[in-house]
């Protein structure tokens, strides 16, 4: 069978469900084909027998192709306009019987001995339901569709369930319009159906409507007496069929006969099988208090589920309204609480001095050269991004740690410093190409003059000063540089503002806090350089050769 408009998750749980069952191989020729062939094409497909079309509004003349094509070779067409149909325990095609909970509840996971044909798909639903409550439930139900020419008719089903040793009596519901409930006349009339069929054909109540009317399906428009209801509904019962006087008569109907069979002993009820349990619908559950989900991401930061989004629980209308800035916003993100305004301060001049270096740094340098290649704005940012860390930037968050390991240890400069170079590890912070002792940096006076003028206390940098005060003994050129700077201040910032425990500022100097306020700076300036060169329309990148020493 091949269907159309049947999502691959329903799939999925339909093919889970059947495996719990463990039922037996299903035949060649009931094997669904899950794919979204058009309904000519499967046909054509030798190992396809029967092609279940559920689209509404196919144009009658392709149905009649279709139609034509299946008939001439021995194919069967479900629908159009169908939702499908089941056989019960081993696979449904399309949405009928609905979910998982109304199988089981119709008793469709396993083979009964009623075999059920109807126009309607909303009423086959309606009526696995009811054939469950008094029968042991039906071996095969479908659903023909109620497009004005189907591909199979109410009597091509009823023929193919009388050859079918399980199915041991026959339920139709037919509706008004069309001629199709005839043809299962003339075969109740001809003997080709030996088994019980009880049948209704609705739409009775469309006589009370002075003119005409249309119902639900294209279908069913009666075109005269002979196709209305009760025309229809006469004709079955005088062919022998079992024919109640309402539909609310119909369940008692096919109780009678059901039982009637069973008494005759030509029916040995189905012996019932517990299915398995159906997992219950995971929002269900949680909403009953069931069940909690697992997590699978924590956020402490920030939350968008209300009115507005918050930022470590700040309402954003409120960080307009009271004018906060990029370090309050910063303070929120990165240390979930609202520091003193010199602190967020601070961090803002720490960013302004760090976005840019010029264009001759590794990182812009990257940034340049990537964009003159014509890569776009993120490719370009994040090849200069890549350059940072021990010589590049990340020597902010070295200098905190060992500015802060020799304090908090007690080391006089010249331990600290001596105590460096057996390990050979250079001081972080300290030295710098260009500047030396007579041509400080400026930007590192501007953070010392700040620190001075706003800090509470400004311990660890009066200890990076004294180390570079050691330094310079060694050479010109050894002198405190910005990553020392911001390392030690930022050391400053938290010890002194009394907002963070000894246990909290290690943590942030661990992960590497210092070192994300260098990249979130350094990324303006690298953004910059991107736009410039392609603002300046710059070719594509070639190093000189003279700029190159070859040997060999």
């Amino acid at each position: 069978m091949v269907f159309r408009n049947f999502s691959l998750d329903k799939r999925k749980l339909l093919f889970q469900f059947i495996l719990q069952l463990k039922l037996p191989a299903m035949r060649t020729q009931q094997l669904m084909y899950l794919s979204t062939l058009h309904p000519s094409g499967a046909l054509k497909q030798p190992t396809i027998r029967v092609v279940a079309i559920i689209a509404e509004g196919v144009p009658e003349s392709d149905a009649k192709q279709l139609i034509s094509y299946a008939r001439a070779n021995n194919k069967v067409i479900i629908g159009p306009a169908t939702v499908g149909g089941i056989q019960a325990g081993a696979f449904k095609i399309g949405d009928t019987a609905g979910t998982i909970d109304n199988i089981i509840q119709c008793k469709l996971y396993r083979p009964g001995s009623v075999g059920f044909v109807s126009k309607s798909g909303g009423m086959s639903n309606e009526l696995y339901n009811t054939i469950a409550r008094v029968t042991d439930g039906i071996y095969e139900g479908i659903a023909i569709g109620g497009d004005v020419f189907p591909g199979s008719t109410l009597s091509d089903h009823i023929l193919r369930f009388n050859n079918i040793p399980q199915v041991k009596m026959m339920v139709v519901l037919g509706e008004l319009g069309g001629k199709d409930e005839y043809s299962l006349v003339e075969a109740l009339k001809q003997g080709k159906v030996q088994k019980p069929v009880v049948a209704w054909v609705s739409g009775t109540c469309a006589r009370l409507f002075k003119s005409e009317v249309q119902f639900g399906h294209a279908g069913a428009k009666s075109g005269g007496e002979l196709e209305s209801a009760q025309a229809k509904n006469q004709a079955l019962r005088e062919a022998g069929a079992i024919v109640p006087t309402s539909y609310e008569a119909l369940e008692s109907a096919i109780k009678e006969t059901f039982d009637k069979l069973a008494e005759e002993g030509k029916i040995s009820p189905v012996t019932e099988i517990t299915p398995p349990p159906i997992p219950e619908d995971l929002k269900t559950a949680i909403k009953s208090g069931k069940v909690r989900a697992p997590t699978h991401i924590i956020s402490t930061i920030s939350d968008d589920r209300g009115e507005e989004p918050c930022y470590a629980g700040v309402p954003m209308s409120t960080i307009i309204e009271q004018g906060y800035g990029v370090g309050d916003v910063i303070s929120l993100l990165w240390f979930k609480r609202s520091l003193p305004r010199y602190c967020t301060q601070f961090i803002e001049i720490c960013i302004m001095l760090c976005a840019d270096h010029g264009p001759c740094v590794s990182g812009a340098h990257n940034s340049i050269v990537t964009a003159r290649a014509g890569k776009d704005l993120v490719s370009s940012l994040v090849s200069g991004l890549l350059t940072i860390g021990p010589r590049f930037g990340g020597a902010i968050d070295d200098a905190a740690r060992y500015f802060k390991d020799a304090y908090d240890r007690g080391l006089t400069p010249y331990e600290f410093v001596e105590g460096m170079k057996k390990k050979g590890i250079r001081v972080p912070g300290i030295g710098h190409r260009i500047k030396s002792r007579d041509n400080r940096d400026k930007r590192v006076q501007l953070l010392q003059k700040y620190a001075h003028t706003h800090f509470p206390s400004v311990k660890y940098m009066e200890y990076a000063v004294q180390v570079e005060t050691y330094t310079l003994s060694k050479a010109n050129n050894l002198v405190m540089n910005v990553d020392g700077a911001i390392g030690s201040l930022f050391l400053d910032l938290l010890s002194g503002s009394g907002m963070f425990t000894k246990q909290e500022i290690d943590e942030i100097v661990e992960i590497g806090y210092l070192n994300g306020l260098f990249v979130l700076a350094r990324s303006i300036g690298l953004i910059g350089h991107t736009f410039d060169q392609k603002r300046l329309k710059q070719p594509l990148y070639r190093h000189p050769w003279e700029d190159v020493l070859y040997t060999k």
